[in-house]
């Protein structure tokens, strides 16, 4: 085949290939805007432009969520099992552990929620996303819109997407009251994330799970 023939060929197949290829990353910094309920709002106007942050880096992930009066960050290590919140309420700071006991089971109850993927598509943070509806042990539901253009080497990031086909750039948290916040992505960042993002910070009390119900009333 001549060298003209090839330079055709390669361009017919180049221009065949998705405009973008799929990645396997072990380093995120995803920036989402928190939506909080109407009727939430309406009584409790100070959650309003609230937000949170999923750090990726391997095996560790970090979930920031600042509700402006309350702020809560987990430190999940998927290697050795275990889950720390850090809760810092007014500046009453507490740090609560949760053994690979406990984890494992959330691992094993996540595990059960299942994805149905939908027509519906849209852009979010310069990504394309499918929509899916999720569907909780219990038969409780959410949305969440996924990219499949960049793929978590670490499912366990966040147990409760370890069955999703992608990452989520939009999806609704259900509440225990049975409301819905939703967490929609402004910035995908694929740097990489410094270890020290993963220590425990000083100055928070460490006390017992139940210790923590009972402050949260």
């Amino acid at each position: 085949m001549s060298p003209l023939r090839l330079l055709v060929l390669a361009m017919i197949l180049a221009a065949s290939l998705p405009a973008s290829a799929q990645r396997t990353i072990s380093d995120a910094r995803i920036a989402y805007k928190v939506e909080m309920p109407p009727e939430q709002l309406q009584m409790e106007a100070m959650f309003a432009g609230s937000s949170m942050t999923q750090y990726i880096r391997g095996n560790l992930s970090r979930v920031d969520m600042n509700f402006n009066v309350v702020n809560y960050i987990y430190l999940i290590n998927s290697e050795k099992e275990d889950v720390i919140t850090l809760m810092d309420n007014h500046g009453d700071k507490y740090l609560i552990r949760t053994d690979k006991k406990t984890y494992e089971a959330d691992v094993k109850k996540f595990s059960a929620i299942t994805f149905a993927d939908q027509a519906e598509t849209r852009e979010i943070a310069g990504y394309k996303c499918r929509k899916a509806i999720g569907t909780m042990p219990d038969g409780a539901t959410f949305e969440v819109y996924y990219t499949t253009d960049i793929i978590p080497e670490n499912p366990y990031y966040n147990r409760r997407f370890q069955n999703l086909k992608g990452i989520p750039l939009e999806y609704e948290i259900v509440t225990k009251t049975g409301a819905k916040m939703r967490a929609i992505a402004t910035r995908v960042d694929l740097s990489p994330v410094p270890a020290s993002t993963f220590d425990v910070p000083r100055g928070y009390r460490e006390i017992t799970a139940d210790e923590l119900k009972r402050i949260r009333g």
